[in-house]
């Protein structure tokens, strides 16, 4: 392009050249069109080479990842199920109790209070364990129960009506969560 601009060519040859130039430049993109599409026919190559170089440690890496979310979703259930086997074992502890208690109150030891009087009865029942206390009157008869009750002092007849109560719910549980 110096040689252009030197004063050694005229301004008509100058132009000259310019034109001439202009004309080869179509020459010269379309060449380099010709050769694009090789271009892209390697790049394609590399691509679909990467592409399957890296196929094999993607779908790893996929498996890794769900292998992950299953481990995950598995120490979940395992935990519901610990929760769940505990629960169990309280109920099971709760019924065991429960059997017991009512077993106390079994045998001839219903049969002398229910021959009392409740006036009589009232006060040798508060002076007992209240199990026992609720067990037995929970196994006399509704009215008497309800007589024995009301001579009882206040405080005791209530802590024996709610051992009552919760011996009566199956749905009682030590945890209420």
């Amino acid at each position: 392009m110096k040689f252009m601009t030197s004063t050694v060519f005229s301004p008509r040859l100058r132009s000259l050249a310019l034109v001439a130039g202009m004309a080869l430049l179509p020459l010269a993109s379309g060449s380099a069109q010709e050769q694009k599409p090789a271009l892209d026919t390697a790049s394609q190559a590399e691509i679909q080479q990467f592409c399957t170089s890296i196929a094999d440690p993607a779908r790893d890496q996929r498996y890794l990842l769900q292998k992950q979310e299953l481990e995950k979703l598995q120490a979940d259930v395992d935990q519901r199920i610990a929760v769940l086997e505990q629960r169990r074992a309280e109920y099971e502890d709760w019924l065991t109790q429960r059997n017991a208690f009512m077993k106390q109150a079994e045998g001839n030891l219903v049969e002398i209070y229910k021959k009392m009087k409740a006036d009589a009865a009232a006060p040798q029942l508060q002076e007992v364990n209240p199990l026992l206390a609720a067990a037995i009157i929970m196994k006399l008869p509704a009215r008497q129960s309800s007589l024995i009750l009301s001579e009882m002092e206040a405080e005791k007849a209530a802590m024996v009506a709610a051992i009552m109560s919760s011996a009566a719910d199956p749905n009682t549980s030590k945890d209420p969560s």
